[in-house]
């Protein structure tokens, strides 16, 4: 029998985020973020913890690519600060900024490491905050414009893009909760205008990339992955599970359709409409075809899932997890099955090539007594996922690559530096790097294509 492996053009991969790596958050003409000034207010994150130096990538980046090239990566996630190019959002372009990003782009090029660019992942522009933020219909337009910057000048060597990271995570927790930043916490009504708006900025985007790029551009989203899992694999509870992954029941943003159904299907979906009716923006439809824009695969981050079982009524019910189920220090359930239903669904959904574009545990990592820093437990959660992610493409689902969260240990937004997702481990005073056992892991399960996976 031959051994498992993986399609032969997977792409394997680790991915970042500019403002929990970069650091120089001073430095060459970068402006403000959001995060720089949520940051300063006091007990909003762990132990006061900043990004003004996180793993300090900006001034490191060329030792970070060896590393990434030691291990064996194929391609590699990273996001632009926005302000760093465009320090007000709108208007001067900051020179010294978008060289960073060209050297670094030219440099993983010279690794054979292909870059995939987020345009956003969270650290908006403070002066844009100042002028209403997501609130403010012209949003859609400055993020057009910080796009047409970003594709005229990286898109001769950049053709795979992702325009939004997350955005259930930035309106939920940002502008709902308060709890990241700007720290905000607004009526349902405010929030469903920033959502429509946020969309309508991955629909320009998108279009910016397609109407300008110089390479043909490969182009998705990255929403978070909220993944029902059937408690049994019987026909009625996997039906329930697919029902209540693409439903809404709640007036929060921690859901998928409200997201994905316009970017892909070019509706909103009718649940979510009719909970929403009395708080929804006036002529939102008239946008649809702006934000329904062709995309060439499905990115989703996926963490962890839920299970569901079906009720004797046709309807569905989450069954909580068993006392003492395993979790990672984020508090987050270990579930990789999650890891199989959840591409299984979105496929079904929306018929689009699979990407997971984060996925990695938290874990108390340290650097232990012989200098090196052993994290079975991450290797074993890993395992885990990846041969569930197999056995989804076993069944049909198309899936395309993986990117693991994350690279380096880093800012871990509100939890500051205290918790640890990356195979390499950083000391946050010398900022030395050290690779974990997980990332000499890696680089076998890359090399024989995960084929180590099944052994």
């Amino acid at each position: 029998m031959s051994q498992k492996i993986f399609p032969k053009n997977f792409i394997w991969g680790a991915a970042t985020a500019s403002y929990q790596i970069e650091g120089a958050a001073y430095q060459d003409g970068r402006g403000l973020s959001v995060w720089d000034m949520f940051c300063r207010q006091p007990g909003k994150v762990f132990l006061g913890n900043t990004g003004d130096v996180a793993c300090d990538h900006y001034h490191r980046y060329l030792e970070d690519i060896k590393l990434m090239s030691d291990i064996g990566l194929q391609a590699y996630r990273l996001s632009i600060s926005w302000p760093r190019v465009i320090p007000d959002g709108i208007g001067k372009i900051n020179e010294k900024g978008l060289d960073f990003y060209e050297k670094l782009i030219d440099s993983l090029l010279e690794k054979n490491i292909q870059p995939w660019v987020t345009l956003f992942h969270w650290d908006y522009p403070y002066e844009l905050y100042c002028k209403g933020g997501w609130l403010n219909r012209d949003c859609s337009d400055w993020f057009a414009s910080y796009s047409r910057v970003i594709v005229d000048r990286l898109s001769d060597r950049v053709s795979h893009w992702i325009t939004l990271n997350e955005p259930q995570c930035f309106i939920e927790l940002g502008h709902h909760l308060g709890n990241h930043a700007p720290g905000l916490k607004l009526e349902l009504s405010d929030l469903l205008l920033i959502t429509h708006n946020t969309l309508l900025s991955h629909g320009k985007a998108v279009q910016i990339i397609r109407s300008h790029a110089k390479k043909n551009p490969k182009i998705g989203a990255s929403i978070v992955g909220v993944v029902s899992i059937p408690s049994t694999e019987t026909s009625e509870n996997i039906e329930a599970a697919k029902n209540k992954m693409f439903s809404i029941s709640k007036k929060d943003f921690l859901n998928n359709t409200w997201f994905a159904d316009p970017m892909i299907l070019g509706k909103y979906p009718d649940d979510g409409c009719e909970l929403f009716k009395e708080n929804l923006p006036k002529n939102i439809d008239k946008d649809l075809e702006i934000i329904n824009q062709p995309l060439d695969f499905f990115g989703t981050n996926i963490y962890h899932g839920d299970y569901v079982q079906a009720k004797s009524n046709g309807q569905f019910e989450a069954i909580p997890m068993l006392d003492g189920s395993p979790l990672t220090t984020m508090n987050w359930n270990i579930t990789p099955e999650a890891f199989y239903w959840g591409p299984r669904f979105y496929y079904e959904r929306y018929q689009l090539p699979i990407i997971v574009t984060e996925n990695g545990m938290a874990n108390t990592d340290l650097l232990q007594i012989d200098g090196k820093v052993h994290d079975p437990q991450r290797i074993d959660f890993l395992t885990r996922y990846l041969r569930e992610y197999h056995r989804a493409i076993e069944d049909g689902v198309v899936i395309d690559g993986y990117f693991l969260w994350s690279l380096l240990d880093n800012f871990e937004w509100e939890h500051g530096y205290k918790q640890r997702f990356g195979i390499i481990y950083v000391d946050y005073q010398s900022l030395k790097r050290t690779p974990k056992d997980s990332a000499y892991w890696y680089k076998e399960v890359i090399s024989s294509n995960g084929g180590i996976l099944f052994k």
